[in-house]
C-alpha cells in the first residue's frame, strides 16, 4: 500500500518543479525583479513544505524521494539561458581560451590578442547588443565587436586553476555551436553528484532526508544549473572531503585543497575538520595535502602565463567593498546595524576568530560539517556577501548537518541580489534579509538547546525504570 505522506511529498515535488520552471523561464532580473521575487517566494515555500513533508514520510522511501526530486529540480535549471548571472559566458570564453593553447590568466577578453577567438554568441553585434547585460567594447583590427555578453571584459579572469580546468574539459567535450547548454548540464550533473554524495555520507553518519535540503533547494537549480556557477564543483569536492575526512585525513585534505582551488571560498570548512584536534600532526595531515593540492594545480597556469595567476582576485576584493567600510559599500551590514561603519571590520575579524577557536577547542571532530557549518554562516552573517550563488556552499553544508534555520542566508543572498533590484534603497533590502536570517539562526540555536536540555532531562527521569534513555 502507497504511504499518503510519502505521496504528499510527492505531490509537493511535482508542484516545486512545475513552479521551478516557470520561475526559470521568467526573464524578470532586469525587466520584473520584483515579479520575479514572488516566484522566487512560491518556490522557497514549496521547498519548505516537502522538506517538512519528508521529515514524516518513512525512512524507507527517503533516498528515492531524494534522488527523484533532486533529478526533477536539477533538470528546471535547465528551461532556459541563464537568467540572473552572466558568469557562465566568462566560463566558456576562459574554456576556449585555454583550447587555443593561451592561458586565461594572461589576456582580459577586450585585449587585442585573443580577439580572433570572438563569436557572434559571446561578442555580437547589432541589434543583439540592446540587451541590458551587454557590455560595449571597441572593435580590433577587422575584427567587428561592438558588445559581449561577458561581465568585467577588460579585467583577467579570477577563476582559480581547478575551476579553469573544469572550463577546458566543458570546452572540450562540447559539440560545436552548444553554447551555454553544457555549462548548464555539467552544473546538474554536479549538483546530482552532490546529492549522491550526501546520501552517501548521511547513510552513515546522520538522516538522509537531510540530503533534500540540497537536492530540492531552489538556489540549486537556479544557480548550479541555470547559471551554470562553479561553485556547483566546490560543493561537490568540499562534501565528498568532509565525508572522508575523519577516516582518512590526508585524503579528505587533499580532496579540501582541490575544493579551494575551484572558488576559494570552500577554505571556510578547513576549521570544522580541526574540530577537537589536538595533536599538530592531525592538523598537519589535513592541512598539507589541502595546501599541497592548491599549490600542485597553480603550478601548470604559472608556467604557462605571462603574468599573476590571482587575475583580478584583489580587484576583486576592493571591488566588492571587503576592505572597506564606505557607505556606498553593502558589506558587514548587519554588523552595521550595531556598530559604528568603521568598527565593522575589526569587529567582523574579531567575531570570525573566536568561532573559529571555538570550532577548534569544542567542536565535535566525529562531525566535521557541524563546525564547517558554523564557520562558514558565521562568515556569511557578517560579510552578507551580495552574490546569491556564494550560499550553494552553506546549502551543501547544511544538507550534511541538518541545521535547516542556517537556510534563511541563502534566502537572504536571494532577496538582497535580485528583491533589491526592485526599491531604489536596495541596501535596506539586504540589511534587512541578512537581519532576519540571523534572528532565526539565533531562534534556532535556542529552540535545539531547549530540547537538547528537556531530553536530557527526560532521560534522566526515565533511565531507573526503563533502563535507557526515552529522547
Amino acid at each position: 500500500m502507497i504511504n499518503p505522506r510519502t505521496v504528499r511529498t510527492g505531490v509537493l515535488l511535482a508542484a516545486l518543479a512545475a513552479v521551478l520552471t516557470l520561475t526559470i523561464r521568467k526573464d524578470g532580473y532586469h525587466s520584473d525583479p520584483a515579479g520575479l521575487s514572488w516566484w522566487y517566494a512560491a518556490s522557497w515555500l514549496l521547498f519548505g513544505a516537502a522538506a517538512w513533508s519528508l521529515r514524516k514520510a518513512p525512512v524507507a522511501h527517503a533516498v528515492a524521494l531524494v534522488l527523484a526530486g533532486g533529478i526533477a529540480v536539477a533538470a528546471t535549471g535547465l528551461a532556459a539561458p541563464p537568467r540572473t548571472s552572466t558568469d557562465a559566458y566568462r566560463y566558456a570564453w576562459d574554456g576556449r581560451v585555454q583550447a587555443a593553447g593561451i592561458s586565461p590568466y594572461d589576456h582580459a577578453p577586450a585585449d587585442p590578442e585573443p580577439a580572433r577567438l570572438r563569436d557572434s554568441w559571446l561578442f555580437p553585434t547589432g541589434a543583439a547588443c540592446e540587451g541590458p547585460d551587454r557590455v560595449r567594447i571597441p572593435a580590433v583590427g577587422a575584427v567587428v565587436a561592438q558588445c559581449t555578453r561577458l561581465n568585467r571584459p577588460h579585467v583577467h579572469t579570477i577563476y582559480p586553476p581547478v575551476a579553469e580546468g573544469y572550463f577546458l574539459l566543458v570546452h572540450s567535450l562540447s559539440p560545436d555551436g552548444a553554447r551555454h547548454k553544457p555549462l548548464q548540464t555539467g552544473g546538474a550533473l554536479l549538483s546530482l553528484g552532490t546529492t549522491a554524495a550526501l546520501l552517501l555520507v548521511l547513510r552513515r553518519r546522520g538522516d538522509v532526508r537531510y540530503a533534500a535540503y540540497w537536492a530540492w533547494c531552489p538556489a540549486v537549480p537556479v544557480e548550479a544549473v541555470n547559471n551554470a556557477h562553479a561553485d556547483a564543483l566546490g560543493v561537490l569536492l568540499a562534501v565528498i572531503g568532509l565525508g572522508v575526512v575523519k577516516a582518512r585525513r590526508v585524503a579528505g585534505g587533499a580532496v579540501l585543497g582541490a575544493a579551494i582551488g575551484t572558488k576559494l571560498l570552500p577554505a571556510v570548512v578547513l576549521p570544522g575538520t580541526l574540530s577537537g584536534v589536538r595533536r599538530f600532526r592531525d592538523a598537519a595531515a589535513v592541512l598539507l595535502p589541502a595546501a599541497a593540492v592548491l599549490a600542485v594545480t597553480y603550478v601548470p597556469y604559472v608556467l604557462v602565463s605571462d603574468g599573476s595567476v590571482l587575475g583580478y582576485l584583489g580587484g576583486y576584493v576592493v571591488e566588492e567593498g571587503y576592505d572597506d567600510t564606505s557607505t556606498a559599500k553593502n558589506r558587514f551590514a548587519v554588523l552595521r546595524l550595531l556598530l559604528p561603519d568603521a568598527w565593522a571590520v575589526a569587529a567582523a575579524t574579531v567575531v570570525l576568530l573566536l568561532v573559529v577557536l571555538h570550532v577548534l577547542r569544542r567542536g565535535d571532530p566525529r562531525r566535521p560539517w557541524s563546525g564547517a557549518l558554523l564557520v562558514t554562516g558565521t562568515a556569511f552573517l557578517l560579510l552578507t556577501p551580495g552574490y546569491s550563488w556564494y550560499a550553494l556552499l552553506l546549502v551543501g553544508l547544511v544538507a550534511l548537518d541538518g541545521r535547516w534555520e542556517w537556510l534563511g542566508i541563502a534566502v537572504a543572498g536571494a532577496a538582497k541580489y535580485v528583491t533589491g533590484r526592485a526599491f531604489p534603497d536596495s541596501y535596506t533590502v539586504g540589511t534587512t534579509a541578512y537581519a532576519i536570517a540571523a534572528a532565526a539562526v539565533l531562534v534556532g540555536w535556542a529552540l535545539r538547546r531547549a530540547r537538547s536540555a528537556g531530553c536530557g532531562k527526560r532521560t534522566l527521569a526515565s533511565a531507573p525504570s526503563t533502563g535507557r534513555g526515552a529522547c
